[in-house]
């Protein structure tokens, strides 16, 4: 099939890092998995070998029609959607997501995922690189940030191995990694609308002190127990976590 760009189609090709992927998520029979972006199935074929069954959502009609024509829908079924409007509460709890993730929107996603951690019981993707280290990137290192506060505070992040641009088709234009989330399993007890707003407004003015950066008084760091000259990239995700509820409460 040709790639399309718009799409930001790369194909997985490599059998070896195929098979890395799948012992990676060890699936089983019964398990809900849901596969993001399945492209040519390569990744599909062998999950269905372990599984029996798994969802794919699929934006490209061409590869979904393809797909829907090689499996029986007692195997696979295709859902022909843009994963960014897709509902996921729609499916089963427990859900177990995989996927090599469309690079150039892979951040929307992600924040899209994170907003069911509730329904998920585990995640692994392949992404660039420089993603998975933001996401995992601990607190006052170069990359932490917006992406990283977020998703820690909903789950727990391990990156697997780094995968070599030759592993697609076509190659990448960056190097490339697999990561795993598991969500958290303590409810929230935040305001999550409160909560992306305080980051997104710090890390818009990561350079300047948090006494400039955050909606905050005096009163509120002394309580928090926080140094107002300190930068945003210094705080950590429970830091910004006890900010929401200092602010939701006030």
């Amino acid at each position: 099939m040709k790639t399309r760009k718009r799409f930001g189609q790369h194909f997985l090709h490599d059998p070896g890092i195929l098979k890395r992927i799948v012992e990676a998520v060890d699936p089983a029979a019964g398990d809900a998995i849901v596969e993001i972006g399945p492209g040519e199935g390569a990744l599909t074929r062998p999950l269905l070998e372990r599984t029996g069954h798994l969802t794919a959502i699929e934006i490209d009609r061409d590869l979904a029609a393809r797909l829907a024509r090689e499996f029986p829908a007692g195997k696979l079924t295709v859902i022909g959607a843009d994963v960014l409007e897709f509902d996921f509460s729609a499916l089963p709890s427990g859900l177990r997501i995989v996927g090599n993730l469309p690079y150039n929107i892979s951040t929307p996603i992600l924040f899209h995922l994170a907003r069911h951690a509730g329904r998920v019981r585990d995640m692994h993707f392949m992404l660039q690189r420089e993603v998975v280290q933001r996401m995992v990137a601990r607190h006052s290192t170069p990359d932490y940030g917006r992406l990283s506060v977020m998703l820690q505070t909903r789950f727990r992040m391990q990156k697997l191995f780094n995968v070599a641009s030759g592993a697609f088709r076509p190659p990448p234009k960056v190097e490339s990694a697999v990561v795993r989330l598991l969500p958290i399993a303590e409810r929230p007890d935040w305001d999550e609308a409160v909560l992306e707003k305080i980051v997104r407004e710090a890390f818009s003015a990561r350079r300047k002190t948090l006494r400039n950066a955050l909606p905050l008084n005096s009163t509120d760091y002394e309580v928090l127990g926080v140094d107002p000259r300190l930068r945003p990239e210094n705080l950590a995700p429970e830091d910004y976590l006890r900010i929401t509820r200092r602010i939701c409460a006030r």
